[in-house]
């Protein structure tokens, strides 16, 4: 997937220093976070079979059961993020 001029352009409307793109709770930050979280999401989906939510995993004994806190490392970062309960993951 390529990332348009005009996703840069979004993303970086609010721009007005380096603390707003690097800092603690800047842009990439934020990113890197949300992507983990809708990547692990995806595979989790295409491992049970199902959508979160779609009643084919209610009482299937192998269902999605809520999220927890769990820090990813790797070798650039380190990010703390949402993860689907019961799921083991090294980055």
């Amino acid at each position: 997937m390529a990332i348009t001029e005009a996703v840069l352009d979004e993303l970086l409307k609010d721009y007005e220093k380096p603390d707003d793109l690097l800092g603690q709770n800047g842009l990439l930050k934020q990113l890197q976070k949300r992507l983990l979280e809708k990547a692990m999401g995806a595979e989790l989906t295409v491992h049970l079979g199902y959508g979160k939510h779609d009643p084919a995993g209610k009482n299937s004994g192998n269902s999605r059961n809520g999220t927890g806190a769990k820090t990813l490392k790797g070798e650039f970062w380190q990010s703390g993020t949402g993860y689907a309960a019961g799921s083991q993951r090294d980055v």
